[in-house]
């Protein structure tokens, strides 16, 4: 059993009053917050809640409307508000949150417009002050509905955080407990972060689609046609935003898309379901009762398909569907009737096998490293100087200078992507689209021929570079 530590949830909904009591029942003190005086007082007085049949909350659980209660003198803080709201719940709890705090986010979704995870958004919003620069973030996900976690149902969940020591606190308040012969939650530990926040984002666009084809009539095979094909979207984007190929394989990716696109506990299905049966999102949305984030998920995640210039049709579809554009029975045709395809190039699959091999840890943190040229002929230096520049980080991405001739250009773009060293290539035409993939790809270092000295000198690209 781990130590007793005094632990806040922001957020009295299924999921945070879940957590509280597996928390509970771990040996931890809990205290809940709700943004509503009334709720707090409903939650302390009746010790059930209304969407959770069969849970008894502890009497040693706390309820509280006050953010400095719930927050001052914690030794872990999690954050269980829907999506839309995290960032206001930061911003209300952060004078109240000391520096270097563990924060757990365990909402799930992608902020439209900055297009920031929510633990990103977290770290966003709390560091405008200027004093939280050490805070420890973790996403915490995977498939987990709240009502079978109320009543003990085995389940397991991933623990994600740059720093794997912070990961490894998280995985054992949530694992070990003062029950150890009937273990209810198994949480295993994972360095990609946006990995993790990018499937749990983003398989609630699926599980809607998913809910669609119910909804219509279609039977299994179409579900298993659309949890699989989805999966692929998902891993598509990101691999395209850098993240690692095995998390997609895992709990927080095709583990929590399988739950959340077959079970009845799931608002993102019933809600899909619904709209296939001939209602509008909006209606849907109204009938499930609760936060759809699969519809919070879609304009953030047609901003990064497009930002990437990832092939997302299934995502695309649904949107479509959200906005009035498409019934659901077009989507079904639209998606069946799509121009023929491989289910995996070659190619492809050799790159990403080969590139797999030359990922690893930095002290716990994935290195995003950015080189910039011509490449006119892949030389047997110019390909020792990328591989060295791999050896720098843990992920490596080219930009090719576009000199005008396209022909040419996409020649030494393949030419590149086929080097088991190299994890993106993308074409650049000036200063100006440089300095937008060091921000989009998230680059951390950029890495400069000698000759590229100067130029670089004289263009701020927000990140460090080194010449060699």
């Amino acid at each position: 059993m781990c130590e007793t530590k005094s632990i806040g949830i922001l957020g009295s909904g299924t999921w945070g009053v879940a957590l509280a009591r597996l928390l509970e029942r771990n040996g931890h003190r809990l205290t809940v917050w709700s943004k509503f005086p009334q709720e707090a007082e409903a939650l302390s007085t009746s010790r059930t809640h209304p969407n959770l049949p069969g849970l008894t909350i502890s009497p040693d659980i706390a309820f509280t409307s006050d953010a400095r209660v719930a927050c001052e003198g914690k030794d872990m803080l999690l954050f269980a508000v829907p999506s839309v709201f995290v960032r206001a719940t930061a911003a209300l709890c952060a004078p109240f949150i000391p520096d270097g705090q563990i924060i757990v986010d365990v909402a799930k979704g992608i902020e439209p417009d900055t297009l920031l995870t929510m633990t990103e958004v977290i770290r966003d919003e709390l560091r405008k002050d200027g004093r939280h620069d050490q805070v420890k973030l973790v996403a915490l996900s995977g498939p987990t509905h709240a009502e079978e976690v109320a009543l003990d149902m085995p389940t397991a969940i991933v623990s994600a955080c740059t720093d794997m020591d912070v990961a490894e606190v998280v995985q054992d308040v949530f694992m070990k407990g003062r029950h150890p012969n009937s273990p209810c939650m198994r949480t295993y530990t994972n360095a990609d972060v946006l990995g993790v926040e990018l499937c749990g984002a983003l398989k609630n666009i699926m599980a809607l689609a998913a809910g669609i084809s119910t909804g219509l009539g279609y039977g299994d095979n179409a579900k298993a046609l659309l949890i699989t094909r989805g999966m692929a979207e998902i891993t598509r984007l990101g691999l395209a935003m850098g993240c690692s190929e095995q998390t997609f394989y895992g709990l927080a990716g095709i583990g929590d898309l399988i739950v959340t696109a077959t079970s009845v506990h799931s608002r993102n299905n019933r809600c899909g379901m619904l709209m296939g049966q001939g209602m509008k999102a909006e209606e849907a949305v109204k009938a499930v009762g609760m936060v759809v984030e699969g519809i919070n998920a879609l304009p953030a995640a047609m901003q990064l398909a497009e930002r990437y210039q990832v092939e997302m049709p299934i995502a695309a579809g649904v949107n479509a569907v959200v906005k009035g554009m498409m019934s659901p029975a077009e989507l079904g045709v639209a998606l069946m009737t799509r121009d023929k395809t491989r289910e995996v190039k070659q190619s492809e699959m050799n790159v990403r096998f080969e590139s797999a091999l030359h990922r690893r840890r930095l002290d716990g943190e994935t290195r995003r490293v950015l080189v910039g040229g011509t490449f006119p002929a892949l030389t047997h230096e110019e390909i020792v100087w990328l591989k060295q520049a791999k050896e720098r980080g843990t992920w490596l991405a080219v930009a090719v200078v576009d000199d005008g001739d396209a022909e040419s250009l996409t020649e030494r773009c393949e030419s590149l992507s086929a080097l088991r060293c190299v994890d993106r290539v993308l074409p650049v035409s000036d200063w100006a689209h440089f300095k937008d993939a060091v921000r989009n790809l998230r680059i951390d270092l950029v890495i400069a021929r000698p000759e590229q000295a100067d130029l670089f000198a004289a263009h701020d690209i927000g990140v460090e570079v080194v010449v060699e």
